[in-house]
């Protein structure tokens, strides 16, 4: 996963603080996977998560991906002294806030969504919790 096109192709590394505002309620499916940290995903930590999720529902029900890579992260080459410019980009990261919704799935019983979200949780990199549309908490 990665733009198609981008106007720049090295960009600052920005600003994390704060909680999400766009992208925090459960907008297509039944039930979410909600971060509850700061960080930045990579393409191969969310396919993986994907993977994962569509493996165990046996390709029922819907699942959609709320977030997508849209950051370029760069790293310069080991051993290699200081300037020279910026590195290379490495890979593509999606910026993740606090209460951001990352997956969804719909048309599944519950206990298949949360056994499901939470094979995901286990590949990402930071805490999150099941959530569901009607249910708070």
């Amino acid at each position: 996963m990665m733009p198609a096109r981008v106007k720049y192709r090295k960009m600052q590394r920005g600003n994390r603080a704060g909680m999400a505002s766009r992208g925090n309620q459960v907008a297509f499916g039944e039930y979410g996977l909600q971060s509850l940290e700061r960080c930045w995903l990579d393409t191969k930590q969310i396919e993986a998560a994907r993977v994962a999720i569509s493996r165990h529902m046996k390709r029922r029900g819907k699942v959609w991906i709320r977030i997508f890579p849209d950051k370029s992260f760069t790293k310069k080459p080991l051993e290699t002294r200081m300037g020279h410019g910026k590195g290379g980009v490495e890979s593509w990261v999606a910026v993740i806030r606090p209460a951001n919704i990352l997956f969804e799935v719909d048309g599944v019983p519950e206990a298949l969504a949360r056994e499901s979200l939470r094979l995901a949780a286990t590949k990402l990199p930071i805490k999150t919790k099941f959530i569901s549309r009607h249910k708070v908490g």
